[in-house]
């Protein structure tokens, strides 16, 4: 079998890109590949330099797209990465404007525009070199791929919304659709199935292994949580401590696999959680009374457009509850979380009660964030703060995307302690931009706890984490659950990712 990727003795011109050793890889006709390793092990190093964006000194990276009629690696090769997924490819983003549609602009494009414009460049492109009957036959199989991931995706109902109001599981099918639309030869998808409900996960593996005994298409899958390795992959490219492994077969790699100690969180680290201090509440009157009232729902309607997002919901959570949200792709989740975490302001117009208190009664926001942790995908898309690790977490002290405010030794010295806790401590002086995505989401994650907050909102907190960390994260929620006055909430679509703290759920229903 050809190879259709190769690299010889690989070396980035850059020495900040460079791996730890020369890079020596090739993928061959037929094969479907699975990049694994931990988190900051070299994955997307080594994905840029398979797209590119990381030249090499030498022995440029050889491909073989043939029988492709297109000519250009950019139109042959096509990578997915959710780590910025509303950024800079799709036009620009606002953290704050999936809820404040008033401020979008006419030149806000929409999820139909940007999917005609993909699927018009890609008609353009496989039209150059082909013969009339060629381009008649390669159109026809493009409008039924386009059919069939529309359908399969339920895209219909999405066409016609903005693309920075999708939410994290919608916009995973958007960019998934806009990538396949022109038919590439080779699509590299980093970790492809997190944000998305049981039924499109399975939907989108079986999209894949169609597409792979259907066409020449070829995979490479990113993968962090290796548990999601699918059947269709062939070999598996391990890598660690920026040491990219030999190519094995995917029944090597699972034979491989060593189980994970158990517990993982330090009996130290243990402690010192259960230790802290409670809050001194003195006067404030924002403060969770013993099994009192934390959030409280009433009949909550939440329209954007003519779309009905939450209807007549209902909902109230008390003091030291631990709550699983979950439910469909599109079904409300991070719009529910942005009216608890004071963002939507939408919130004003119904019956919502945070802490005993109604929303618009005068309560400010800035008391209301004071007892709230919080961590998202969109958070972390959003955060583009290059500034120094433990900075980041000290944000999470006054609520702010930067750090505006200086922090006391001793809250410095507690910042230290959190990042010791999600085993980060040693990165408290690299910058954030310069992190991979899972040590970001660790940085993101001690933000939300640094304030020891009695409201701990959590969505989707092991998004893009390695198994062990994963499995450390919910030691870390478990422990916190077990002090006085801590209520939970967390948004996922994975039942083993729920800790066993977790002690009451709500399934929320798409409206259609």
């Amino acid at each position: 079998m050809k190879p259709i990727i190769r690299i010889r003795n690989g070396v980035t011109r850059h020495p900040a890109w460079r791996m730890a050793e020369p890079i020596n890889m090739e993928i061959l006709e037929g094969e479907q590949v699975a990049i694994v390793g931990d988190n900051a092990a070299g994955k997307s190093r080594l994905v840029e330099v398979l797209t590119g964006h990381y030249p090499l000194l030498m022995n440029e990276v050889e491909y073989d797209f043939s029988p492709s009629p297109m000519r250009l690696v950019s139109e042959n090769l096509k990578y997915i990465s959710f780590r910025d997924s509303y950024g800079d490819n799709d036009g620009n983003y606002c953290y704050q404007l999936r809820w404040n549609q008033h401020e979008i602009s006419e030149d806000t494009p929409t999820v139909g525009a940007l999917l005609e414009e993909a699927f018009e460049h890609a008609e353009q492109s496989m039209g150059q070199g082909l013969d009339p009957e060629q381009r008649r036959l390669s159109s026809q199989r493009r409008k039924t791929l386009r059919e069939k991931l529309y359908g399969m995706f339920h895209l219909e109902t999405l066409l016609e919304k903005y693309i920075v109001t999708l939410s994290s599981g919608e916009l995973r099918k958007f960019q998934l659709t806009k990538a396949l639309v022109g038919g590439p030869r080779m699509l590299i998808i980093d970790n492809p199935f997190i944000g998305l409900d049981a039924q499109t996960r399975d939907q989108l593996r079986d999209l894949l292994e169609s597409l792979i005994r259907e066409t020449d298409l070829l995979v490479i899958l990113v993968l962090s949580k290796t548990d999601d390795l699918p059947s269709f992959i062939t070999h598996v490219l391990p890598i660690d401590g920026l040491c990219l492994g030999p190519k094995i077969t995917r029944k090597e790699y699972i034979s491989s696999r060593a189980p994970l100690p158990h517990p993982i969180l330090p009996p130290e680290r243990r402690e010192w959680i259960l230790g802290l201090p409670e809050r001194e509440y003195g006067e404030q009157s924002f403060y969770p009374q013993k099994g009192g009232e934390i959030l409280k729902f009433c009949n909550v309607s939440i329209r954007f457009g003519q779309r009905t997002i939450l209807k007549d919901l209902n909902w109230t959570v008390h003091e030291g509850q631990r709550w699983a949200l979950t439910g469909e792709n599109g079904s409300g989740k991070s719009t529910l979380l942005s009216l608890v975490c004071a963002d939507n302001p939408q919130a004003y117009a119904c019956h919502i009660e945070l802490f005993g208190h109604k929303r618009g009664s005068g309560e400010s926001i800035w008391e209301i964030k004071k007892h709230i942790g919080y961590v998202s995908p969109e958070m972390h898309r959003a955060y583009q703060k290059d500034l120094p690790a433990i900075d980041i977490v000290a944000s999470g002290l006054n609520d702010s995307v930067g750090l505006y405010t200086r922090p006391k030794p001793s809250q410095r010295e507690t910042c230290q302690q959190w990042m010791e806790v999600f085993g980060i401590a040693g990165l408290r002086d690299r910058t954030f931009l310069k992190l991979s995505s899972g040590e970001q989401r660790l940085c993101l994650l001690a933000r939300a706890f640094v304030k020891d907050p009695e409201l701990l909102i959590l969505d989707e907190p092991l998004h893009g984490l390695d198994n062990r960390h994963r499995a450390l994260v919910k030691e870390v929620i478990d422990t916190f659950a077990q002090r006085n006055h801590k209520t939970i909430v967390m948004v996922t679509h994975y039942q083993s990712e729920l800790p066993k703290c977790i002690d009451h759920s709500l399934f929320l229903v798409k409206n259609v």
